[in-house]
Formats: C-alpha cells, structure tokens, sequence
C-alpha cells in the first residue's frame, strides 16, 4: 500500500510539474573491483557444431576494490566521490558526502539548486535521523522510497550496469588507475 500511494502523489505531482523528474538527483553507493571477469555472455564466441567446446579458465574477482558514492540527475552525473579505504559509509561520512553534494549541485546545476530533490533508497546511513535533520535543516527535499524496493533506484538498474559492463575483464593494476578509468567510464555516459 506504501509503494501504490508513493507513485500516485508523484503522479499526482507530475500532472502539476510536468518537468518535475529534471529537478530528481538520485544517488547510490557500489563496489568496484579491480578486475571483475567477463559474464558468460560478454566472453561468447561462434564456433561450427564440429569444433571442440572452448576450455575458460575460471576466474575470480580481485580482491582490491573501491567504492564509489554517485549522484546524477537527468542530465549529468552531479557529484562522484571514492570512499577512502578502510572508511565505513555510516551518517557521520555521509553527511559530509551531502555537503559535497550541496556545494556540488551549486557549481554544476544552479538552475535546480533551489528546487532539486533527492533521492535516496533506505540504506541505514541515508536514512538516519541526524541525516535526516541535516537535509531538513539545508531544506532539501526528499523523495520517498517505498520499503523493500531495489528496483526504484536508477543506479541499480541504468548507471552501475552500464559502467561495470564496460569495465569487466580488464585489469586496472593499482587503485589510483582503477579510480580514473572508473572516472573516465562515468563520463562516457549519456
């Protein structure tokens, strides 16, 4: 019942704003390896019924990672930011994070700065109440995110596919390098 009511007030809403989604700055949290393998089906190759099956090696994730914090919105991605190693993303950091964000959204998009939304699932550090004061205090709006609802939030399903796609089978060697061809790949999205 949550879910239903949360999409009829934004269509509620869209009927009023029809450009209501510009204003919308989503953001998610995901893990980047250093090399992910290939999916079975980015390693497919054509062969006759004759020939010998191919023999794959299996491989596995490496285990030099980073995270990375993005927000974006219809037009660009807004603000990314790598989490330091070692550093839990709880409400302490994240409310320096929106900060960033804030100050961010100034630079890049001043015609929504006083009108943009965002949205966030309901991950405990988004969701927390000095976050949640933070935003209230700086009066920023927030978008509701029903319970028990991964597939509302666009990074999971458009950006971090996309970007994880381009970047599977490929060795990045050291963490700086890992960060700026993550960087790069994320410019390279419409």
């Amino acid at each position: 019942m949550n879910r239903l009511e949360i999409f009829q007030d934004l269509l509620g809403r869209l009927e009023i704003e029809p450009n209501f989604w510009d204003k919308v700055i989503t953001g998610e949290e995901s893990w980047v390896f250093d090399y992910d393998p290939e999916t079975k089906r980015q390693s497919e190759e054509w062969h006759t019924k004759s020939s010998p099956r191919p023999k794959k090696a299996r491989m596995r994730r490496s285990r030099v990672k980073t995270m990375i914090i993005v927000f974006f919105d219809s037009r660009v991605i807004v603000h990314k930011e790598f989490v330091p190693p070692g550093q839990t993303v709880n409400h302490a950091f994240y409310k320096d994070v929106l900060e960033r964000l804030r100050k961010r959204v100034q630079q890049v998009r001043r015609d929504i700065t006083d009108d943009s939304v965002l949205h966030l699932d309901n991950a405990p550090a988004h969701t927390a109440l000095s976050i949640r004061e933070f935003l209230a205090k700086k009066n920023i709006p927030v978008l509701p995110h029903p319970p028990y609802s991964p597939d509302l939030v666009p990074c999971d399903f458009y950006l971090f596919p996309n970007l994880k796609s381009k970047l599977k089978g490929h060795h990045c060697g050291t963490m700086e390098n890992m960060q700026k061809i993550v960087t790069d790949e994320l410019h390279t999205l419409a």
